[in-house]
């Protein structure tokens, strides 16, 4: 008898932040041009998993978009892993297919807990 284990295939900490975000892609069946906007639940070093009022198919292609603001931080191309289709919290994890570099700069580093610290508080140290 053969047992199977998930395999980690994640390539560095997730962040819990919530940053806006739009997403935007070609439905197959009709061929839509489908916007949605939501938030990030997480972010990594290769991707997000995201909360969007529409989800796409899994295996497809998304443009993320990353909002600040002023509108735009960074656009990126991603492919969809899989879906949690909750109904009150309908999630995408998301993997980056190019504009890593800009991510991990822009978006996962800036998201580490340790560099997020409120006016008057005091930086998180891991001893």
């Amino acid at each position: 008898m053969s047992s199977s284990f998930p395999v980690e295939q994640r390539t560095g900490p997730r962040y819990p932040i919530h940053i806006p975000v739009r997403a935007e892609w070609d439905d197959e069946a009709s061929g839509e041009h489908i916007v949605s906007e939501g938030e990030t639940e997480n972010v990594g070093p290769a991707g997000a998993l995201v909360h969007l009022s529409q989800l796409p198919d899994v295996g497809s292609r998304v443009q993320l978009i990353v909002l600040d603001a002023q509108g735009l931080t960074l656009e990126t191309i991603t492919e969809v892993l899989r879906l949690e289709h909750n109904p009150v919290q309908p999630l995408a994890a998301l993997l980056l297919i190019d504009a890593t570099d800009e991510w991990r700069g822009l978006v996962w580093e800036p998201s580490a807990p340790h560099l997020q610290v409120g006016k008057g508080e005091e930086p998180y140290e891991d001893f």
